[in-house]
């Protein structure tokens, strides 16, 4: 009831090649190595940071500025 040496797991990969085939068992192998390299990619476009996009708005109003006092300038003017 140990784990399995290193005998048993080559006579396992064997079996397995020549169950699947060698094509077979290959194509798995670089579809599995496909999958791996768009994961990486993936995952390095996503640590790019775009920076955020400004929104144009009003201008703040002056320190000071009430509706009131505008109206008073306007008045004088």
């Amino acid at each position: 009831m140990g784990s399995f040496s290193l005998m048993h797991w080559l006579v396992v990969g064997i079996i397995a090649i020549l169950l699947l085939g060698g094509g077979r068992f290959s194509n798995m192998m670089g579809d599995v190595a496909k999958g791996i390299k768009s994961f990486k990619k993936g995952m390095a476009e996503d640590d790019t940071v775009t920076p955020p996009t400004r929104i144009e708005g009003k201008a703040a109003p002056e320190p000071g500025y009430t509706p009131e006092a505008e109206r008073a300038r306007e008045e004088q003017r």
